[in-house]
């Protein structure tokens, strides 16, 4: 890391940083993290180089956001920028995302974003994955009903188990549904996307992404029998390609 982004580390990051308080471990104050008031929290996992992060919370400067990564060459490069054009609606967790999650207070999220998660492609890995069962419904207590989970991924087993995981067999009593209705609807970015520098390498790679949108659930959790997309051909058309 250069010399000048050290600096900011040391200097800008205590402003945007979200420490986790010591002993009983009781939910955040979201509004007090913010200097004034939000109209909705969004959460992103995982933001690499800050391109999305960066852009969603300009996009949008009446929610606030939160972003998590524990890589801290990422985390520079997003206080390079806040230093060059500050966003008051930015705050930054360094540590694994779960930890914050674990203490975020529930139904206090009305957006989250999973985009291109490490795969852990090796079958002895898949327990290190980010969407698991505990996961899935940890992402179900912290989003309100009506918000949505965007997951996106250029590996396709990594896919697979996602939709396993959240409208599939391994889903149990999900509390999300997939959103798709047409094949467009995975296969192609939502309108208001911003691509990273991930994305832009997987498909110079030649990987086509795909993006999964998922709904929070309204009240109850559903049946198994429901979990499948508002149109079930997507759901067998997706497998298929996968």
């Amino acid at each position: 890391m250069r010399p000048w982004r050290s600096t900011l580390v040391d200097s800008l990051l205590p402003q945007l940083g979200i420490s986790l308080p010591a002993g009983a471990p009781m939910p955040l104050d979201l509004a007090a993290l913010f200097p004034r008031p939000m109209r909705a929290v969004w959460l992103e996992v995982g933001f690499g180089a800050g391109e999305h992060l960066i852009a969603q919370a300009r996009a949008h400067p009446e929610v606030g956001y939160i972003g998590c990564e524990p890589f801290m060459n990422g985390v520079a490069t997003v206080l390079a920028e806040l230093d060059r054009q500050p966003a008051d609606n930015i705050r930054l967790f360094t540590d694994d995302a779960r930890l914050l999650i674990a203490r975020l207070p529930e139904a206090s999220l009305e957006r989250v974003f999973v985009l291109f998660p490490d795969p852990w492609p090796k079958a002895r890995h898949h327990r290190r994955r980010f969407i698991s069962a505990v996961m899935v419904e940890q992402l179900g207590r912290i989003i309100a009903p009506g918000g949505e989970l965007r997951i996106a991924t250029d590996h396709m087993d990594y896919a697979r188990w996602t939709l396993s995981h959240l409208c599939g067999a391994a889903a149990g009593s999900s509390p999300f549904q997939w959103t798709a209705r047409r094949p467009e609807d995975w296969r192609r970015p939502p309108t208001d996307w911003i691509a990273t520098r991930y994305q832009h390498k997987a498909e110079a790679a030649g990987a086509s992404p795909v993006f999964l949108s998922f709904r929070r659930r309204r009240g109850a959790a559903a049946t198994r029998k429901s979990l499948v997309p508002a149109s079930g051909q997507e759901y067998i058309a997706l497998q298929a390609r996968l």
